[in-house]
């Protein structure tokens, strides 16, 4: 443990901070299956990859993904919702 009080409100920032990022990234998985798998079955699949694509264009502006992550996610999810097959 830290000794200088700056460093040892860090890690306590830093443990609130992993925890938070730790939930977010967890929703958004959550959400990106959830749209995996109304694409495969039809059921609400426009509404679910457009919810998708808007958490990973949260999930971008606030750092918890890269830029071409992000852009990589969103394109394969576009691709779901136009119909075509994805690339193998």
């Amino acid at each position: 443990m830290a000794n200088i009080k700056s460093a040892m409100k860090r890690v306590k920032v830093n443990k609130v901070k992993a925890a938070a990022n730790k939930a977010r990234k967890s929703e958004l998985k959550t959400v990106l299956k959830k749209a995996n798998l109304a694409a495969e079955s039809g059921a609400n699949k426009e509404e679910a990859i457009k919810a998708a694509i808007k958490r990973v264009d949260q999930a971008c502006a606030k750092g918890l993904l890269h830029k071409n992550n992000a852009a990589r996610k969103k394109a394969q999810l576009a691709k779901k919702l136009s119909g075509r097959s994805p690339a193998p």
